[in-house]
């Protein structure tokens, strides 16, 4: 045997340690975060050592050992566990915030799922625009946190409605409480479904009523929530204000002030990429399907909880750890101004420090989050636009800056 070449069983086991890592680190991860020593001939029988300090070491940087163990569904007792175990005390917003104010999936929803964020976890706050990143994402499970119990019974509204409706047409008539319009179907846009409901006069309140108690059948008897009165009144609350105001409805709506300018949730559906290739979570059946899959297995989680408080995101992090994954995304709104003015920034990001996360990992903020006059929210330097899509890992390295 030439001493310069391995033997026959040494190569064949180096072979197979490359073959292990290869399944166990994702490629995306496998280069930021784990250096390979280069495996000299000699070196090859003590491979396995090698490959196991190496896999400690990338476990190490993003919290994971192995495959997601996320389950395929959650049972109605842990999904409700997970979300009161999770929140903090009812919280307080300037708005109710029933319907998202901007108007992004342009520039986010085409390139959110690259560099392999699809499957990972999201988190999301507020209203609907979750759903479209959702959409997108295709995540193993959800959280939204958002510091008002309002935004819960909003999403254990919208729980219950994508899991009644077997299509998007049904969902939107059961929404705003309006007959389907006849011609609807599959291959219609968003942009068809909103123009075929516009006009379309509201149902009568005994509808209404049947509609609300077929809501609460979906929470409290097929899923057994311990829904407390002022979480029903809550709920109800919420689904009469999309009765009432219908489709052109905005996040002014509740504010007690005349604002204008915002986008209706009609607008926010109709969103098309420069191909017109549609965008929101009610673009197409594929899109809506997903959510809708996710609800049905209760890995759509609301939780109550402050940016800046204590509990919701470390223990949200907690569960994704525990759980062998990663967060892919994290859409953020417009919550961080409100937090620098605050002077509750750096706990945030001190929060968000605390979740497993790979170096594509990103923040989804908008543009409008730049703070004019309190200087800007990145750690990067000040721009007009700032990036929509930010590294998790960049930004929590000045987590102690002031802001």
């Amino acid at each position: 045997m030439r001493p310069d070449r391995p033997p026959r069983r040494a190569t064949a086991e180096m072979a197979e340690c490359r073959s292990a890592v290869s399944v166990l680190i994702p490629a995306k991860t496998t280069a930021a975060s784990v250096k390979m020593p280069v495996m000299s001939p000699r070196r090859a029988p003590h491979a396995g050592l090698i490959i196991g300090l190496a896999l400690i070491a990338w476990a190490s940087t993003t919290g994971i050992a192995g495959r997601s163990q996320v389950p395929a569904m959650l049972s109605n007792e842990d999904f409700w566990r997970l979300s009161q175990e999770f929140s903090e005390p009812n919280g307080s917003y300037s708005s109710d915030n029933l319907v998202s104010d901007e108007l992004l999936y342009r520039d986010v929803v085409p390139t959110i799922a690259d560099e392999g964020r699809r499957r990972g976890v999201f988190i999301g706050v507020g209203p609907e625009q979750n759903f479209t990143y959702i959409a997108a994402l295709e995540p193993r499970i959800a959280f939204v946190i958002d510091i008002r119990r309002g935004n819960l019974h909003l999403q254990l509204m919208y729980k219950a409605l994508f899991e009644l409706s077997a299509d998007r047409a049904e969902f939107f008539s059961r929404l705003f409480t309006k007959p389907r319009p006849a011609g609807l179907n599959a291959t219609s846009s968003a942009l068809d479904i909103v123009t075929a409901f516009w006009t379309v006069r509201s149902d009568s309140e005994p509808v209404y009523r049947e509609n609300l108690a077929a809501i609460q059948r979906v929470l409290v008897e097929k899923h057994r929530l311990p829904l407390s009165g002022q979480d029903l009144e809550g709920i109800e609350y919420v689904y009469h204000q999309f009765y009432w105001r219908g489709p052109a409805m905005t996040w002014a709506a509740t504010t007690g002030r005349r604002l204008s300018g915002f986008p209706t949730f009609g607008d926010l559906m109709k969103q098309t990429d420069a191909k017109g290739r549609e965008l929101s979570f009610l673009g197409t059946e594929g899109a809506f399907a997903v959510v809708k899959g996710l609800q049905e297995k209760n890995l759509i989680v609301p939780v109550v909880g402050d940016f800046a408080g204590p509990k919701a995101i470390r223990a949200v992090g907690d569960y994704v750890r525990a759980q062998r994954a990663t967060v892919s995304a994290f859409y953020v709104s417009e919550v961080e101004p409100l937090l620098v003015r605050q002077r509750q920034w750096s706990t945030f990001c001190s929060n968000v420090a605390t979740l497993p996360v790979t170096d594509t990992s990103v923040l989804i903020r908008p543009p409008t989050a730049s703070l004019a006059g309190t200087g800007t929210i990145l750690t990067t330097a000040p721009s007009p636009v700032p990036p929509i899509l930010v590294p998790i890992a960049t930004e929590i390295k000045n987590c102690s800056l002031r802001r």
